[in-house]
């Protein structure tokens, strides 16, 4: 018997004592170790991994139709084999089988292969397995049920984005990251190339804008951004001529934002600038109070655990996937690709372009359940976590 004749649904006992030697091999000389709830069986023939049909994202399981995750800190023997396995589909090495326990049965669900690792001193703190073969739809909700939404994000905030930006921003950032009480740190990564360090009596010359996100970034520090960062304010600087307040960068420093640093105090609402490398600055559309909703969302939809993420769309495809929608009423943000926003509760979409003709989108959420108007979209999906 193949892994292939292996069937989808077996009673437990029946899948330990028949199935687990046709997979692994001798069961004598397997070892069984444990990750993040899951259990792991190495064996001279193959890899197992047997996790929980929960849908719990801090434990080891199916995450999509495509992936699952082994969560670590994970035993040196399994560190072992998983890393050193060629990643890829490559059928030459021992075959990773992944199975789901699910009430009295077991769900075997295929082949996988190692797609994405890390590791901390040697020890492998996450891995993101590819399936073979995508799980159908039945089989998906059966290995990873999905879990009641709760209280998601509303969509209040929007009534305030082209009248109190300052009330729409706080609304939007306590209602899409929980406080945590955690301090605000230094940023990870690329800074700035800015050089000169601010005066001491520098806060109350900053934008009252840039004041209150520091004030909501103390509890929530993912206000600050994953992808990009606003510089948390110990690390603000100006340009080498003192004339630029550099507050913001690219997570690999190829562009950053800044605003014009006048030494008669803010204006209410300053202009932003975009700039690259050492290209002459552009403008923003929104000044400092759309731009920092315009960059919340962005950060927000980037760094969510629930992500749908088509292929290139056409313009046709894009009306189609923003018609459940709601379009913030904003001009582009980001002039080097002009990104324009869509909503729903608990659901950020951005939608860019370079040339009008073909665009790229990115959908975040808080819950899976977010996702659920695009699930039935005829698109080709990267990713879809709903």
């Amino acid at each position: 018997m193949t892994a292939a004749q292996v069937p989808a649904v077996i009673p437990a006992p029946a899948f330990e004592e028949q199935y687990v030697p046709t997979l692994v091999g001798d069961p004598m000389t397997a070892g069984r170790f444990t990750a993040g709830g899951a259990d792991v069986l190495l064996g001279p023939a193959g890899t197992l991994i047997i996790t929980e049909a929960d849908d719990e994202p801090a434990r080891s399981g199916v995450w999509n139709a495509e992936e699952v995750r082994l969560v670590g800190p994970a035993p040196a023997p399994v560190t072992e084999r998983l890393l050193e396995l060629p990643w890829g589909a490559d059928q030459s090495s021992l075959p990773i089988h992944i199975a789901v326990r699910a009430g009295a049965d077991v769900l075997y669900l295929g082949t996988a292969w190692v797609s994405q690792a890390g590791t901390t001193n040697g020890t492998l703190t996450d891995c993101e397995l590819r399936f073979d073969t995508p799980l159908a739809r039945e089989l998906l909700d059966r290995a990873r049920p999905p879990r009641p939404p709760g209280d998601m994000p509303g969509l209040a905030w929007l009534a305030q984005v082209n009248g109190d930006r300052a009330a729409a921003l706080e609304q939007f950032i306590t209602g899409w990251y929980p406080a945590t009480g955690a301090t605000l740190g230094a940023p990870s990564g690329p800074t700035s190339d800015a050089t000169e360090p601010l005066p001491d009596d520098s806060a109350s010359r900053l934008p009252d804008g840039l004041r209150q996100l520091y004030r909501l970034a103390k509890q929530r520090p993912g206000a600050l951004g994953s992808q990009n960062r606003i510089l948390p304010e110990p690390n603000l600087r100006t340009d080498p001529l003192g004339e630029m307040l550099v507050f913001g960068v690219e997570n690999q420093g190829g562009f950053f934002w800044s605003l014009l640093w006048d030494l008669d105090g803010p204006e209410a609402d300053p202009t932003v600038w975009f700039r690259e490398f050492d290209e002459q600055p552009i403008a923003e559309q929104e000044p400092l109070g759309g731009f920092l909703i315009q960059f919340s969302l962005f950060e927000a939809s980037m760094g969510a655990d629930y992500l749908a993420l088509p292929r290139k769309l056409t313009a046709p495809q894009v009306d189609r996937l923003t018609q459940p929608l709601t379009r913030v009423p904003l001009r582009p943000f980001w002039p080097w690709v002009p990104t324009h926003f869509y909503v729903a509760p608990g659901l950020v979409l951005h939608v860019s372009s370079s040339d009008g003709e073909t665009f790229d989108a990115w959908a975040g959420a808080t819950h899976r359940s977010a996702l659920t108007p695009l699930s039935d979209l005829p698109l080709d999906w990267n990713r879809f976590d709903g």
